[in-house]
């Protein structure tokens, strides 16, 4: 889906921000926070069949990009609002970011969240130095309560996307990104709210004219792409990439992707695990499943990017370690190189030693083994073993089973590990 074109009155409208601003921000933030790599990755680049540079965002102090919008915000601030103090409404990395460089810059800072936010990240932004205030069973209750408790406490709002001060900020990785690569064609950048991408894209655009600037949104929460295309916004439901799982675009930030996006494309789960998989693997990086989501475009259309030199965002690393190893172990079995056989033996002695001799004499080594006597509808002289391996891959599984079966051990392949 591309921009539309520009001769609209909407699209002739003054935008929020200008490079000016993105420019304004970078010297505030100039050494207050460090200049994220930008790094080649040969690896990725020949899986992909394009030049890939990739932006580590996820270096960040507190792990994500939230950091520039944030502390951007935050050093605008008058002196009777830094005493009165700050509010922000997150259950992620915009709290963390708040929280950090308020405590920084010495502001009193609170931050709002969903009273299912997992205890971890609570105590992770107080430890920060927030006071954490839980409220409410959704994000839109605590996006409410918190605009009330700064109406009643005169606090500050941080939003965490629909400010020209936040995206300004947020713009500042593209500043970095074009010095450190100029040659770019091409920069894919996540989007949640929009406050990435449309400073980004703002950035890159007066920088670069000739550069494409590309979207990317999971499947299940299209909001951005629906309101630019006129839909009404349907999204939803469980997704690894939380951090972009937003529901509406910002009225600051809509602008802004209209007018300097050229596309915003979507990905579903299977590709957006897999770039996590890949970045942990190849890259030996660990990305968030938002922050995976530029390299999961790039690996969702090849063709697309075949030949060019494309920018990717790693927007962000905070990913749960439950979730990450749930990634990587189902990225191993995709692979063929973590696999179930389901073998079938006699019930007699001797059985089980001669099943583990074949499987190591091939190569295999056995992680887990499960014996079935009573279960799997089996015959009273028979049972199943259930083993758990580690292969090289799925040519290697084949051979495995040929070898099984030809030993006289009736074996199949199971789809799932447990």
């Amino acid at each position: 889906m591309s921009t539309p074109s520009s001769n609209t009155v909407a699209d002739s409208a003054p935008l929020a921000i200008s490079i000016d601003d993105v420019r304004a921000a970078a010297d505030r933030l100039r050494g207050l926070l460090p200049v994220t790599p930008a790094e080649a990755s040969p690896r990725l680049s020949e899986l992909a069949g394009c030049t890939i540079v990739l932006k580590l965002e996820n270096q960040h102090y507190t792990g994500s990009f939230k950091e520039r919008g944030a502390l951007n915000k935050l050093l605008s601030l008058g002196e009777a609002e830094r005493r009165a103090g700050v509010i922000a409404m997150s259950a992620g990395n915009h709290a963390q970011a708040v929280a950090c460089h308020a405590s920084r810059l010495g502001i009193r800072s609170t931050i709002v969240m969903p009273s299912f936010t997992p205890f971890t990240k609570v105590e992770r932004t107080e430890a920060l130095g927030a006071r954490v205030e839980l409220h409410g069973d959704t994000l839109s209750d605590a996006a409410a309560y918190a605009q009330d408790l700064a109406a009643k406490e005169g606090l500050t709002f941080v939003h965490p996307y629909d400010d020209p001060l936040i995206a300004a900020g947020q713009g500042t990785a593209a500043l970095e990104f074009l010095e450190a690569a100029p040659d770019l064609d091409v920069l894919v950048v996540p989007i949640g709210g929009g406050g990435l991408i449309g400073g980004m894209a703002v950035a890159a655009k007066a920088l670069k004219p000739g550069i494409q600037v590309i979207g990317v949104q999971c499947a299940m929460y299209p909001a951005m792409r629906q309101a630019l295309a006129g839909q009404d916004i349907a999204c939803g439901g469980a997704t690894i990439a939380e951090g972009i799982a937003v529901k509406a675009p910002g009225a600051v930030t809509l602008p802004l992707v209209r007018r300097c996006v050229d596309d915003v494309v979507m990905v579903g789960e299977p590709r957006l695990e897999e770039a996590v998989y890949r970045l942990a693997t190849l890259q030996k990086l660990v990305a968030e499943g938002a922050g995976a989501a530029a390299l999961a475009a790039v690996l969702d259309d090849p063709a697309r990017f075949s030949g060019k030199k494309v920018g990717v965002v790693v927007s962000g690393g905070n990913i749960d370690a439950r979730i990450l190893a749930q990634v990587l172990m189902r990225g191993l079995v995709d692979e063929g190189r973590m696999v179930r056989l389901r073998i079938g033996i006699t019930d007699a002695p001797g059985a089980l030693a001669r099943v583990a001799r074949l499987l190591g004499e091939a190569g295999a080594n056995i992680v887990e083994v499960h014996h079935q006597r009573l279960f799997h509808n089996v015959p009273v002289r028979m049972a199943e073993i259930d083993v758990v391996l580690e292969t090289r891959d799925r040519n290697h599984v084949q051979q495995l089973i040929a070898r099984m079966q030809d030993s006289g051990f009736p074996t199949e392949l199971m789809t799932e590990i447990s």
